[in-house]
């Protein structure tokens, strides 16, 4: 065998010549070919290089920021700049305001949503002459800056920047039911102090569990004569309207350039792309949509959003946004009341060229649209509102009913808390209440405010439903003060959809917005769930991943719940599948509170009371997460005081310390809440 394998090297001298010759030709043609086969790739390659999609890049990337906010007052004349972080758009709606007061005073203001700009450049306002940075910030979550404030944010905590030269102003916007109460704008305004600003006005904290309105106009009337004595001007005149949109109407349009309910890109529902946001949401079916209540007179839902292909993941304690629609009832009626022809095409053009918003809402569209998808017509209207339609009320005694309610006297604060705020009044009652009061629609939808996306949360796991988000909701509806029958626009919108029916109407304008309501990275870590009614909804999602986490053979630690609600037999939401969780041991305790079973009430704080040693034991031993959604005005509170109380009584404390001890678990991620009001 090895003689054979040495046979080659010993060929006849003429043979290997022969072999010499053959192997210069193949090396040439190999290395012809090699190269012939690299220049063609790399042609080709370039040519694909060199023509990108374009349009798809387009539609996906994030708003490209203006250069610098400064060059843009200088080019426009605007000494004043109003910057808002704003997730509902009450923030943003403010900042117009005051932006829009600017005139009184000799001076120009603009409003700016602060991811558009770059914020270093607060430094250089003092080359502006006479010039204030004033900021609307709203606080979002537990004291979370809004999603357009968070590279603002970022950049204080991090900025070592000079702003001597810079003067300013907070208003901010928070609810008094929250732990952290108008986190951002107290942030804002110490850090810019910090950072060597000058304020030149105190710091205002409207509380939205209060009269937000009222706050502000309180804080309004003070600020600007603060405003003025600093620099030394003088109101120009009375408040006046002044038309921040002009109205064009179209004739001839094609109907192919009208949007007709998008968020951002036109025709974006019929052409869906990737990711998926508040500017592009996904339009998601109603797989199922199934009533959870036995009885009562309320309905509570649980719904299933079939997001299949829209490569949308989530995380159990996630939040999902879903946009919805007017009642068409409630359209067709402004319509009636106005004499309009709500299939107008139309657009409200900014008259500031250099504006970055150059409409209220996406344009052109028709007013049926506008109304339906875009503006928000069943709040009671901001008294800016009412202000700007007075002069459309023939009837003296209207129009003054409308400026005084609109004016900073008590006696007008009083009456517009009354009449539209706690009568629940939206623009139709307050339009049917006031006969002569007839504006033009153009105008009226310019002053209403954005209709804003309404968040759930998620009462599912990923883990196991990878492809679907589940709700659970309860359905608004409520008999005002006058006599009308009030209905939640997102809920009963949601009780609308049916599965099976037209896949037009079961669709749903859906994106997920992430949370901090998180499991804890252990599984063997024991959970403490408090979520009385629809605050059930994150602790399905929970406890269907506990569940799965046991099934990969996960040491899982224990599950408890505590839930309420009023009744056995009526409202015990998701009854079965909790006993089934509870019998397959993945709960460890089901613990339930039925509010009015029985002649003295008893809620979850109740329970936590009953089990307070074992509570102890979990939290203290255990080192248990502790989750608490639901309603943030009452039974969140109630329950952290019970904490407070079982910190003190088993931990040997006072109640300053037991108080200390709870503040740090939630600074430990330990105590978490998912709460509104």
């Amino acid at each position: 065998m090895g003689d054979a394998g040495m046979e080659p090297n010993i060929s006849p001298p003429d043979n290997a010549a022969q072999q010499d010759s053959l192997f210069s030709m193949t090396d040439v043609f190999l290395i012809s070919l090699i190269t012939g086969l690299f220049t063609y790739w790399f042609f080709f390659r370039k040519k694909k290089e060199e023509v990108p999609d374009l349009p798809k890049i387009q539609s996906v990337a994030p708003p490209v920021r203006d250069s610098s906010f400064i060059e843009k007052m200088k080019k426009t004349g605007r000494n004043i700049v109003v910057f808002y972080g704003s997730q509902t758009g009450t923030a943003e709606e403010f900042a117009n305001r005051l932006s829009k007061d600017a005139h009184r005073y000799g001076l120009r203001g603009m409003a700016a949503d602060p991811e558009e700009y770059d914020l270093s450049d607060l430094s250089r306002l003092s080359e502006i002459d006479k010039s204030l940075a004033v900021f609307c910030m709203a606080t979002y979550g537990e004291g979370d800056p809004t999603d357009n404030a968070q590279d603002f944010y970022d950049w204080l905590q991090e900025a070592d920047a000079d702003l001597s030269g810079l003067r300013f102003a907070v208003f901010g916007l928070g609810n008094k039911t929250y732990e952290h109460f108008n986190a951002m704008g107290k942030y804002v305004d110490k850090r810019l102090e910090e950072l060597g600003a000058q304020r030149i006005f105190e710091l205002g904290l409207g509380d939205d569990d209060g009269n937000l309105e009222e706050d502000f106009i309180t804080w309004r009337e003070q600020f600007w004569p603060a405003v003025c004595e600093h620099f030394g001007v003088e109101a120009t005149g009375e408040e006046s309207s002044i038309r921040q949109y002009e109205l064009v109407v179209h004739t001839d349009v094609n109907m192919n350039k009208v949007y007709t309910g998008e968020m951002g890109r036109l025709k974006s529902y019929e052409n869906q792309k990737p990711p998926f946001d508040a500017k592009n949401p996904f339009l998601a079916q109603v797989m199922e949509n199934r009533k959870l209540n036995e009885g009562g007179e309320r309905h509570l839902m649980h719904l299933e959003l079939d997001i299949s292909n829209s490569k949308i993941r989530y995380e159990s304690g996630d939040h999902v946004a879903v946009y919805p629609a007017n009642d068409s009832s409630l359209v067709s009626q402004i319509g009636e009341i106005l004499g309009t022809d709500l299939d107008t095409i139309m657009s409200l053009n900014n008259l500031d060229e250099e504006s970055n918003k150059k409409h209220p809402f996406p344009c052109p569209t028709s007013y049926r649209t506008a109304l339906t998808y875009y503006l928000d017509i069943t709040n009671p209207p901001r008294t800016n509102v009412l202000y700007e339609l007075a002069q459309y009320a023939t009837d003296a005694g209207e129009q003054e009913r409308l400026r005084k309610m609109a004016s900073s006297a008590a006696e007008g604060k009083a009456l517009y808390l009354s009449w539209v705020v706690e009568a629940r009044r939206n623009i139709l009652a307050i339009l049917q209440d006031m006969p002569s009061l007839r504006p033009p629609i153009d105008h009226l939808c310019e002053l209403l405010p954005r209709l804003q996306a309404r968040y759930y949360s998620i009462a599912s796991s990923s883990k196991v439903h990878p492809n679907a988000i589940h709700i659970c909701a309860v359905t608004v509806e409520y008999e005002t003060k006058t006599g009308r029958l009030n209905k939640g626009v997102a809920t009963n919108w949601l009780k609308s959809k049916v599965p099976g029916e037209n896949r037009s109407s079961s669709l749903v304008p859906m994106y997920v917005r992430k949370s901090q309501f998180r499991l804890p990275f252990k599984p063997s870590t024991p959970v403490i769930m408090i979520g009385p009614g629809t605050g059930i909804a994150p602790f399905i999602g929970f406890i269907q991943e506990r569940a799965w986490l046991k099934q990969q053979g996960k040491e899982v630690g224990d599950t408890v719940l505590y839930y309420g609600c009023r009744r056995e037999r009526e409202d015990y939401l998701y009854r079965e599948e909790l006993a089934r969780f509870h019998q397959e041991g993945v709960l460890t305790q089901l613990n339930v509170a039925f509010s009015r079973d029985q002649a003295e009430k008893v809620y979850v704080q109740h329970l936590l009371k009953k089990n307070k040693e074992n509570i102890w034991k979990l939290v203290n031993e255990g080192n248990a997460h502790i989750y608490v959604c639901g309603d943030a005005r009452n039974m969140a509170r109630d329950v952290q005081n019970t904490f407070y109380e079982i910190v003190a009584e088993f931990g040997n404390m006072s109640q300053p310390q037991a108080v200390d001890y709870v503040k740090k678990l939630m600074t430990k991620g330990r105590y978490s809440l998912d709460v509104w009001s």
